[in-house]
């Protein structure tokens, strides 16, 4: 006679002994992942909405731009560990683990889950549709400037003006000055001046050709003799001179101010990272501490 020993567990619960338990749960985890997400989307249209109250340009009391920024920064660090903390404990919990290690890989995935999810898209869905933006308005200019090019002519024949008199006026304005200074018109003068300048940058031959035109054309025009033009001109260009060098170092002061914020920047976001990673970490282990009590 047979005799059949029942152990009183259900198939379910023996499959779960035969097999082990699952150490990952990936609905757990996107469970958490969208926990996280939401949560730190409505705490930060709260911080916005708390942010605008606080700009009262009328009265004066608007927060300097320094504080500000740090008031946001602090913000943004809290509602991150909320968020995170929040969706490693959801994870952890429905995922059922019972070892602090899973919970902790939970949190874990959670937390890069999320980054990589953030990163997408700030870098795909609004880069893509600003770059549609931009490309729409490119497409648009384009076609608008081919439909120009093909109407012009049709317009200037309904006008009734010749396409050679049309040529005739563009060279005109492309004409260049004449070859003596004194005949030139101050509008000439002031063309002639501007296409000797580049010239003059450079320096070399080519250079004391152009300041020496520039130095005639001065003279011409101002009446006065060609030493007191040389000497206007001396002038100028040191003066142009000293501004450009004085605009070189301020360039140069703003780039290495930005770069100094852009590395400081970077690290405030390192830590905040790492912030909630341990956010993530802690929650989803808390809630292992909370299943085994």
């Amino acid at each position: 006679m047979a005799t059949i020993m029942t152990t009183g567990m259900t198939p379910a619960e023996e499959n779960a002994i035969l097999h082990g338990p699952k150490r990952l749960s990936w609905g757990a985890i996107f469970a958490g992942v969208v926990i996280a997400v939401a949560i730190q989307l409505v705490l930060g249209i709260l911080g916005t909405g708390i942010g605008l109250t606080m700009v009262d340009p009328v009265e004066g009391t608007t927060p300097g731009a320094a504080g500000f920024g740090i008031g946001a920064g602090i913000y943004w660090l809290i509602t991150t560990i909320v968020a995170l903390g929040a969706g490693g404990y959801a994870a952890a919990r429905v995922g059922g683990a019972t070892d602090r290690f899973d919970a902790l890989v939970h949190g874990m995935v959670v937390w890069g889950v999320t980054l990589i999810l953030t990163l997408y898209l700030l870098t795909s869905a609004v880069g893509g549709i600003i770059g549609g933006a931009f490309r729409t308005v490119g497409a648009v200019a384009g076609a608008a400037g081919s439909s120009v090019g093909a109407v012009a002519p049709r317009a200037a024949e309904v006008a009734g003006v010749d396409e050679g008199d049309v040529r005739q006026e563009a060279a005109a304005y492309l004409s260049a000055a004449p070859a003596d200074p004194a005949q030139m018109t101050p509008e000439q003068a002031q063309k002639e001046i501007a296409k000797q300048l580049p010239a003059m940058a450079r320096g070399g031959t080519g250079g004391a050709q152009a300041e020496a035109r520039v130095v005639d054309i001065v003279a011409a025009q101002r009446k006065i003799s060609r030493p007191e033009a040389q000497a206007q001109v001396t002038r100028a260009k040191a003066d142009f001179v000293k501004t450009k060098d004085k605009a070189v170092a301020t360039a140069k002061s703003a780039t290495d101010t930005a770069a100094g914020a852009a590395a400081g920047t970077s690290f405030i976001i390192v830590l905040a990272l790492l912030v909630g990673a341990g956010a993530a970490g802690f929650g989803a282990t808390a809630a292992t501490r909370r299943r085994l009590r």
